[in-house]
């Protein structure tokens, strides 16, 4: 009887620190831990996945976001190049959207408006005159329902929400999912998938903001970048599609050979001066609706390198140009301006009103679905 009640008790204790294993696959355990609550008495938890390769990967079920990302640079040395906050208070209260999943409409709609069916939609103004992720409270400000799994890819975990009908203003109820999974080759794969009863729009990323120095304090102007695009779109002064789709040659815009970010972010550039810096939608080459790689970052000083591969059209890519100090993140450190960068792969933005745009119409019977995939490695 002794030692029945001791195998009970190791594993209750298990189940309360929340690690999940599957039988045949020591090392590939999912930690479940407390990550603060809400006013509201719902809780957040962090889930941190591990490979054998000792990548590491924190998600939240508070707005299906990315908490931290941890790989090795150059000499194996472990950090993280994912700014976040330390705990759910942060991700409460911040502003700058770090790690969320975005929906239901990434990016922005002009005027907050849209028509579907003939019927005329107004969504939340948060930015200006314009709706921006979402609007008020975007996907990322919600408790999403979450379940480990541990899958031949490698350790991942699912999160579920119901968008309920009218939620800020958008029609349908349109159920997602989104499955973080931390692959072999140290790269962590995101599926999204929605359905919806009723005629809607729906358009998902990720809003995580990389550094690939693992130094926070460090801006990313002299990280290389490449982006596999010959076209992009150009913006007004309210930073909605000017429904123009521009060539890059010529312009500070152009990536398609590696360059360091740094080098014409301060250019007399009509575009760069009504961004801030860079924070435009890049109309990606070869979309087929398959994954294909469209982007990759080198951080010279650690030799981290970023590849990014995707089944979208699009990719907005952003230089921290509203980071000023007063968001403080993980470890205290206080975000400065373009200490980071996103890339943020979706649809264009405000395409609800631009018919020539990739459409975001989502049909009952219809699956959204979308792969990206941030693949990490290092050059020597």
């Amino acid at each position: 009887m002794k030692t029945i009640l001791f195998f009970v008790a190791v594993a209750m204790v298990f189940s309360t620190v929340g690690f999940s294993r599957t039988k045949g696959k020591a090392g590939s355990a999912i930690k479940k831990e407390p990550f603060g609550k809400l006013s509201d008495g719902q809780e957040a938890y962090l889930y941190t996945l591990k490979n054998p390769s000792g990548m590491i990967v924190k998600v939240t079920n508070y707005g299906a976001t990315t908490v931290g990302i941890l790989v090795p640079d150059r000499n194996g040395k472990l950090a993280d190049v994912a700014l976040g906050y330390d705990n759910v208070a942060g991700y409460i209260n911040g502003k700058s959207y770090f790690g969320g999943t975005i929906g239901r409409y990434a990016n922005r709609i002009a005027h907050g408006t849209f028509k579907l069916n003939g019927k005329v939609y107004h969504v939340p103004l948060n930015d200006g005159p314009n709706s921006l992720h979402g609007g008020t409270i975007g996907f990322n400000k919600e408790i999403w329902t979450a379940k480990p799994l541990e899958t031949v890819k490698g350790p991942a975990v699912r999160f579920s929400y119901v968008s309920k009908a009218g939620e800020d203003g958008y029609p349908g109820t349109v159920k997602v999912t989104v499955t973080y999974t931390l692959l072999k080759d140290n790269a962590l794969q995101i599926d999204y998938r929605g359905t919806t009863d009723r005629t809607t729009i729906l358009n998902m990323t990720n809003h995580t903001y990389f550094n690939l120095s693992g130094d926070p304090n460090k801006t990313i102007l002299d990280e290389d970048l490449m982006i596999d695009a010959n076209k992009y779109t150009p913006v007004n002064e309210n930073l909605i599609p000017t429904g123009e789709i521009a060539s890059v040659a010529g312009t500070p815009m152009d990536f398609r050979k590696t360059t360091m970010i740094g080098a014409r972010i301060n250019e007399d550039n009509v575009q760069l001066k009504r961004c801030g810096g860079y924070d435009l939608n890049w109309v990606l080459n070869d979309y087929n609706k398959k994954v294909r790689k469209v982007a990759e970052v080198y951080d010279p000083t650690s030799g981290r390198i970023l590849a990014v591969y995707t089944d979208q059209p699009g990719i907005q890519f952003y230089t921290g140009n509203f980071l000023n100090g007063t968001e403080v993140g993980k470890d205290g450190v206080h975000y400065q301006h373009r200490t980071a960068l996103t890339l943020e792969t979706q649809l264009y933005p405000d395409s609800p009103n631009e018919r020539k745009f990739p459409s975001a119409t989502l049909r009952p019977g219809q699956t959204y679905r979308q792969t990206t995939v941030y693949k990490f490695s290092v050059k020597k």
